[in-house]
């Protein structure tokens, strides 16, 4: 764990993600985004993933639907990661992030607030919760790429 990442500011990252998400609304023009739909059979999450690509460049990344605290902090938090990022560089955040929920080594450099998650996998029921909007993206991703 990042040494200046105490339980308490976890905790308070997940909250704040969670309280006040920046990026939870549907996009302006819905067209001009790649979507996915997900959903978790063991929690209430039920969210739509949007990614706007444009010259291989994840310009916009917002979601919208009804999620957990810790569904919707995670995807939040991923979409501040994802925004202005080349879809390499993306891909590898996603990467690094789904490494850290499954306790293997991980580039910690990359993933800022995402980091309040380090601990999820001691909860296994909420792997699924933490990383069902960093599925999505990854998809998407991958389906554009294609």
């Amino acid at each position: 764990m990042p040494i200046s990442m105490t339980n308490d500011i976890m905790r308070q990252i997940i909250m704040d993600h969670y309280s006040h998400p920046n990026n939870k609304r549907l996009p302006n023009d819905i067209n001009a985004y790649k979507t996915l739909h997900m959903h978790s059979d063991n929690c209430i999450d039920d969210i739509d993933v949007y990614l706007k690509i444009d010259n291989k460049i994840v310009v916009d990344a917002c979601f919208e639907g009804r999620a957990c605290a810790i569904s919707t902090a995670s995807t939040d938090i991923m979409c501040d990661l994802l925004i202005d990022k080349t879809l390499e560089q993306a891909l590898y955040i996603i990467d690094e992030y789904i490494k850290m929920i499954h306790e293997q080594p991980f580039d910690e450099s990359v993933l800022d607030e995402a980091l309040a998650f380090i601990n999820t996998s001691k909860q296994a029921a909420r792997i699924r919760c933490a990383t069902i909007g960093w599925n999505a993206a990854n998809k998407i991703i991958e389906d554009d790429n294609k």
